[in-house]
């Protein structure tokens, strides 16, 4: 998206701060939105519902991209210098050009649809959509045999890191599960003569920090045979405490010193500094502090879709 996003705005004199910015968040949403390879690793190293989890993520998903649309506009309202107004355009060829987002919106439904009602297993919703994607990129001309060729080799790599991450994690909470250090955490945590929200306020400053030091999934894979038992002990909802800890891990990947995104971007625009990048992250950071603050306030924002539709 960053190939394709970049130039654009760069084309319309956008605030290069502001778009580079934009860019690394955004790709943040991935990781909370399905299908998400994070919460498929999440679900199979704990044992939970991924069709669950994947409706929690739809609306603190929603909330988090509107809380950036939000502030990208705040920001252009209040400076519009940050984003200069483009050329007018009639409102046919707006319509016309949401014909693909049409056809991502109706594979998203294919693959989530399948998936409530019953006809897919996770694992068939995955090939589902695939096929659907190639049905999309062949009836639009837009797939030749070297894109092709590169899609399955990308999933391929993938698939593998995926694999291994998994592969790792399990041995790892194995050895965990051997030394009781997790169980023996959460009863110690548990027993602390301090209200529950403060232990979790230090769970998630961890992930933050965790977050600016590694990448997301992996950090996540790590840590969930440690801190998992210790949300159980303090009584939290398990699909609502791994969808607030994806949130707060994504947070991490765009903030410095090492946010994983940022130099993600810093390699599809090389003219723009480093630092530039992170000064435009930082305009969203009250954005992902609102949305994990409101799902704290407010469960029912990831509990509510799952509780309606599966309970």
């Amino acid at each position: 998206m960053g190939t394709i996003a970049l130039p654009e705005m760069r084309r319309y004199r956008y605030d290069r701060a502001l778009s580079a910015g934009a860019v690394a968040v955004g790709g943040t949403l991935g990781v909370v939105i399905p299908p998400s390879v994070v919460l498929i690793v999440i679900a199979v190293q704990t044992e939970q519902s991924l069709l669950r989890l994947f409706l929690a993520a739809i609306v603190p998903g929603l909330i988090l991209t509107a809380l950036f649309l939000a502030t990208i506009v705040g920001l252009c309202l209040r400076t519009p210098a940050l984003g200069p107004l483009g050329p007018r355009t009639a409102l046919r060829e707006k319509l016309a050009s949401l014909s693909g987002v049409i056809e991502t919106l109706i594979l998203f439904a294919l693959v989530i649809g399948g998936l409530y009602l019953g006809w897919f297993t996770p694992t068939e919703a995955g090939a589902a959509g695939a096929f659907g994607a190639l049905v999309i990129g062949v009836v639009r001309r837009r797939l030749d045999w070297g894109g092709f060729v590169r899609s399955v080799a990308e999933t391929l790599r993938i698939s593998a890191m995926v694999v291994l991450l998994i592969t790792g994690a399990v041995l790892f909470g194995r050895f965990l599960t051997v030394s009781r250090l997790p169980f023996e955490l959460a009863d110690w945590a548990a027993a602390l003569p301090v209200w529950p929200g403060v232990i979790f306020l230090v769970v998630l400053l961890i992930y933050v920090v965790g977050g600016m030091l590694m990448d997301a999934l992996g950090f996540l894979v790590v840590t969930i045979p440690i801190f998992f038992p210790l949300a159980a002990a303090l009584g939290y909802d398990p699909v609502w405490y791994t969808v607030v800890l994806t949130v707060v891990t994504t947070m991490g990947a765009v903030t410095p010193p090492v946010g994983v995104n940022v130099f993600i971007v810093r390699g599809l625009a090389p003219d723009i500094p480093v630092q530039t990048i992170f000064r435009g992250v930082a305009f969203f950071m009250i954005a992902y502090a609102l949305c994990i603050l409101l799902m704290w306030m407010v469960p029912g924002t990831v509990l509510y879709l799952p509780g309606a539709l599966l309970d």
